[in-house]
């Protein structure tokens, strides 16, 4: 999962939400053929899904995720200068991934 997301996510910054990274994932891990997607997706989304902040990118492997004012996502490296910044801006709201439940 993590590496599926990873790879739609690295280099593409603010392209996708996260409701895209997810269903996508979802659907190549499931086998959905391309024509199925839109009522897949559907039928993905009817119920509750977990966020991003549920990720093994941000649990385990420490990136950050950011969100633009249309909810497209952007990776960011937890040890770059980018997230330092956001890390220090007050106007961005910040919230921790969860944590596994044990």
């Amino acid at each position: 999962m993590a590496e599926r997301q990873f790879a739609l996510l690295h280099g593409h910054d603010d392209e996708l939400t996260s409701d895209d990274v997810l269903f996508t994932v979802s659907a190549d891990h499931s086998g959905v053929p391309d024509g199925e997607r839109h009522a897949a997706r559907e039928a993905f989304f009817s119920t509750g899904q977990p966020c991003l902040r549920t990720s093994p990118l941000a649990k385990t492997y420490g990136w950050g995720f950011h969100f633009d004012a249309d909810s497209r996502v952007a990776l960011v490296a937890v040890d770059s200068p980018r997230y330092a910044e956001l890390v220090e801006d007050d106007a961005v709201t910040k919230h921790p991934a969860m944590k596994s439940r044990r």
